[in-house]
C-alpha cells in the first residue's frame, strides 16, 4: 500500500508551486483531481512543446494525475467542484489574490462545512500588507528576496537557472500538508495551511541575510566560487580542462598542498593558513592552485582528491546528466506514459524500501472530465461536517 493511497486531493491550480507539491502527493498514491480553465488548461502546458507535444514543465509537475477541464465561474462547474472537495481530504489552490473567496472557496468557507479538510493556499505574498495582491512569477520573487544580488559575477547578477522560487514553495507547501495530515490522524481534524513564495525563498535566503546583517556588507557575486568559503569551486587543469574543487577545513587544505599541490609549506603561508585568509587573498590562492595543476589531465586532479577524501566534480551538461553513472547505476530512471509517447523521468528523491512512487501517466487537458462530472453527480446529499 502506497502512503497516501485512499487520499483524495482536488487541486485548482496552475504553473509550478502548486503542481509541484500535488505531484509529489501524487507520486505517493494519493489521487489528485486538477481543475484546469476548459480550452486552455493550466497555462504551463504551452510554455514550451518539447515533450511529445505538451511542456517540459507540465510533463515534470502533473503526472499521475486526473485533468477536469471545468469554468469555475460558471454556476454548474463551480458547484462540482465544491461536490468534489466535499469528498476530498485535501484542497490546493493559487488562484490570484482574492478569487477563492469570491468563489467560496477559501479555507474559512470551505472548512465551516468540513472541519475534517486541509486546505493549503499558495500566494506570491501572502496575506494582508501592501504586495498581498501584486502578481508574483518565480524570476520576480527571485528579485524581491534579493537572491539575483547575490548570483552572478561581480559585474552581472544573473537569474538562477530553474524555478527556485516555485520549487521551495512547493516543498514547503508539500511538507506542510504532510504535517497536517499527521496532525489530523491525532486530532481528526484539518487545518488551513498559507504558503507564500517570499517566504520560502525568503527562508533559502537566511544566510545572506544573516552574513549582511552582521558583517555590514553584503555578500559579494563570485560566479561559480564560493564567496566565503576558499578554494571552492572551479580551477583549471592541464589541456584547460576544469575540476571543480570543495575543501571545507583546514585538515583538508593542509592535505590539498602536501598530495595534490606537492607543496605542504603553502598549509603554512600566513595568507593562507585559515579558511578567512584563504578568501580574503583567493586571486593569489586560484592563480598557485592553478600553476600547479596545469602538470595534470583533469581524471589525474579527480584521483588525487578521492584519494585524499576532498570533494570534487566534473561540470556537467543536462545531457550529460541525464546519462550519468551513478543514476544509471542505482537504477534512477522509469517511463512513464503521454498521449504524445513515453516520458524518462527520476524517480522522487525519497527511497523507501520495499516501496516504489507510483508515477502515473501524464493527463491531456480534460481527460477525466466526463468521468469525474459523472462520479460526483448530485445523486446524494453533499456531506457537511459529520462526514
Amino acid at each position: 500500500m502506497n502512503a497516501l493511497e485512499n487520499l483524495t486531493v482536488v487541486a485548482l491550480e496552475q504553473t509550478v508551486a502548486a503542481p509541484f507539491a500535488t505531484r509529489q502527493l501524487a507520486d505517493l498514491g494519493a489521487r489528485v483531481i486538477k481543475i484546469e480553465r476548459p480550452g486552455a488548461g493550466d497555462f504551463a502546458r504551452d510554455y514550451d512543446a518539447t515533450v511529445h507535444g505538451t511542456s517540459s514543465y507540465f510533463a515534470w509537475l502533473n503526472r499521475g494525475k486526473q485533468s477536469a477541464a471545468l469554468d469555475v465561474k460558471q454556476p454548474e462547474d463551480l458547484a462540482l467542484v465544491k461536490r468534489m472537495i466535499a469528498h476530498a481530504d485535501i484542497f490546493v489552490q493559487n488562484l490570484a489574490p482574492g478569487a477563492a473567496a469570491r468563489l467560496g472557496l477559501d479555507a474559512d468557507t470551505l472548512r465551516a462545512d468540513h472541519p475534517d479538510l486541509i486546505v493549503c493556499s499558495i500566494s506570491g505574498y501572502g496575506p494582508g500588507g501592501p504586495y498581498s495582491g501584486k502578481k508574483a512569477y518565480d524570476l520576480l520573487v527571485q528579485c524581491e528576496t534579493g537572491l539575483l544580488s547575490v548570483t552572478g559575477t561581480a559585474e552581472n547578477t544573473v537569474k538562477v537557472g530553474i524555478s527556485i522560487a516555485d520549487i521551495a514553495t512547493g516543498m514547503y507547501a508539500f511538507s506542510g500538508i504532510l504535517t497536517a495530515l499527521y496532525e489530523r490522524e491525532r486530532t481528526g481534524l484539518g487545518t488551513a495551511l498559507e504558503v507564500a513564495m517570499i517566504d520560502a525563498l525568503g527562508e533559502w535566503m537566511s544566510q545572506p541575510y544573516l552574513f549582511t546583517e552582521y558583517s555590514g556588507a553584503p555578500p559579494p557575486r563570485t560566479g561559480t566560487r564560493h564567496f566565503s568559503i576558499a578554494p571552492y569551486g572551479p580551477y583549471r587543469t592541464g589541456g584547460h580542462a576544469t575540476v571543480f574543487i570543495g575543501v571545507q577545513n583546514d585538515r583538508e587544505w593542509a592535505a590539498f598542498c602536501e598530495r595534490v599541490l606537492r607543496n605542504p609549506l603553502l598549509a603554512c603561508d600566513e595568507r593562507f593558513v585559515t579558511n578567512s585568509q584563504r578568501v580574503a587573498h583567493d586571486k593569489e590562492l586560484t592563480q598557485l592552485i592553478e600553476s600547479a595543476l596545469d602538470q595534470y589531465e583533469p581524471d589525474q586532479v579527480t584521483a588525487l582528491l578521492e584519494d585524499i577524501g576532498i570533494a570534487n566534480a566534473r561540470l556537467r551538461t543536462v545531457g550529460e546528466f541525464a546519462q550519468h553513472p551513478q543514476l544509471e547505476a542505482r537504477n534512477r530512471w522509469r517511463i512513464i506514459d503521454s498521449a504524445g509517447g513515453p516520458v524518462r523521468s527520476l524517480l522522487p528523491p525519497v527511497v523507501v524500501e520495499g516501496r516504489e512512487a507510483v508515477m502515473g501517466g501524464i493527463p491531456v487537458l480534460g481527460q477525466h472530465t466526463a468521468d469525474l462530472r459523472e462520479e460526483f453527480a448530485v445523486t446524494e446529499p453533499v456531506p457537511t461536517a459529520d462526514r
